[in-house]
């Protein structure tokens, strides 16, 4: 593996930072061209090996490939300089988004232009349930495990991470005969817990001086984002019908609208998707106290979503070659995956019918889900819709150029209509 200096590591993980648009697969994708055929500081089987050890991860899984390099090349500074920088220009665009959102949002020629984004949001969501299912989706087995996610989480209103855990219990037992590769020792332990002590106090650091400030909504908030970063297993996408229920219908911070631009904005940013927490805090900080602590609440989302990824990378990557080689392991992230296109599936028909429908109601018997009111249906809406899923599904338009132009023709039905 070729030496690679600090200054160098900067300079390329700022450049993959800038230009990481598109999700997590460009992102992936990005890296493998720099990190292996460009500069050969991994190899191709590190590389894979390490993508799988981050997939198994929960959070952001580019992020944490882009940490782990970093720590493959340079220990815990070369791992805090890439991970810290892959986040850091999506972070201060999201700061941004936010800021500018808050002060004119509510400008009629602006909603014109979310309407458009929003239909743009549901076309992608859809597309990333298409892209995943075709990977997933390998056999009866996991048609079934993604179509009981699916059940549990629409129709019963299950808990998320019960879900993920039911799927995991499952892949793991269906390999249970699977024959395991060789394993290299592990790493020192006393050495592992010492970092996860550290990282553990760093990651809940916000907490102790919040509660002793007695600032009820900032520990509530840390507290949320803080257990969300432990169940963000399958990306963005599968905890967004999580974080929906909590923030919109437990907490009351976000509306359904609110929650629908925000990952509209954030899929308009580089970086981890995930981001669209700290857009979450921002509006939700905003709402509870005005600008100062709007922007305190996003910081300190920030902070709880991402330091826990420093953690994971830097506690686990020495056993790196040993995790690669449990089959039940390989197993569990299996069965976790086929449930997030479950998972997924609710998401993109919850968007669906928020965006379509003015109204919806109770659904009647068990069904946990709302149905729509059918005579709310906005023709507008619609329309856009099936703009965005024209433009996205059957022209392949990418996905920083799908919201631009959903946002234009929003702002062009919105002007049109009066």
């Amino acid at each position: 593996m070729p030496e690679a200096v600090l200054s160098e590591i900067t300079r390329i993980f700022l450049r993959i930072g800038v230009l990481g648009f598109g999700g997590p697969a460009a992102q992936i994708s990005l890296m493998h061209r720099e990190l292996v055929e460009e500069r050969g500081w991994l190899s191709e089987e590190e590389y894979l090996r390490a993508l799988g050890f981050c997939m198994v991860l929960p959070g952001p899984e580019a992020m944490q490939l882009a940490t782990y390099a970093g720590w493959r090349l340079r220990g815990v500074p070369g791992g805090l300089i890439a991970g810290g920088l892959f986040v850091a220009p999506g972070a201060l665009a999201i700061g941004l988004l936010a800021a500018g959102y808050i002060a004119f949002g509510e400008v009629p020629l602006v909603q014109a232009v979310f309407a458009g984004i929003q239909a743009a949001v549901v076309a992608i969501v859809l597309q990333a349930l298409l892209r995943l299912g075709r990977k997933a989706l390998r056999g009866p087995a996991d048609w079934a495990v993604a179509a009981l996610s699916f059940a549990a989480i629409f129709v019963l209103g299950l808990p998320f991470p019960a879900i993920l855990a039911a799927a995991a219990l499952w892949g793991a037992w269906a390999a249970r005969n699977a024959p395991a590769g060789p394993a290299p020792p592990p790493a020192e332990r006393p050495r592992t817990l010492a970092t996860v002590a550290l990282w553990g106090a760093l990651w809940a650091a916000p907490l102790v001086p919040l509660w002793a400030a007695g600032a009820a909504f900032l520990t509530e908030l840390a507290l949320f984002f803080g257990w969300l970063a432990l169940v963000t297993f399958g990306g963005a996408y599968a905890v967004l019908a999580y974080m929906t229920q909590a923030v919109v219908g437990e907490f009351g911070w976000l509306t359904t609208a609110q929650m629908i631009d925000a990952l509209g904005l954030a899929e308009t940013t580089p970086g981890p998707l995930i981001l669209v927490t700290q857009f979450v805090g921002h509006l939700a900080g905003h709402a509870q106290g005005g600008w100062a602590l709007g922007l305190l609440a996003g910081l300190i989302v920030v902070w709880m979503t991402f330091v826990p990824c420093f953690l994971w990378i830097f506690a686990g990557a020495p056993y790196v070659e040993a995790l690669a080689a449990r089959p039940r392991l390989q197993g569990a992230l299996k069965g976790i995956t086929a449930a997030v296109v479950g998972v997924i599936l609710n998401l993109a028909l919850w968007f669906a019918l928020h965006v379509l429908f003015a109204e919806m109601r109770e659904g009647p018997g068990m069904l946990a889900a709302p149905v729509p009111v059918w005579s709310s249906l906005q023709p507008v809406e619609a329309a856009l819709v099936a703009l965005a899923l024209g433009l996205i599904l059957w022209r392949g338009m990418g996905v920083a150029a799908a919201i631009a132009t959903m946002g234009a023709a929003g702002a062009a039905a919105g002007v049109a209509l009066g």
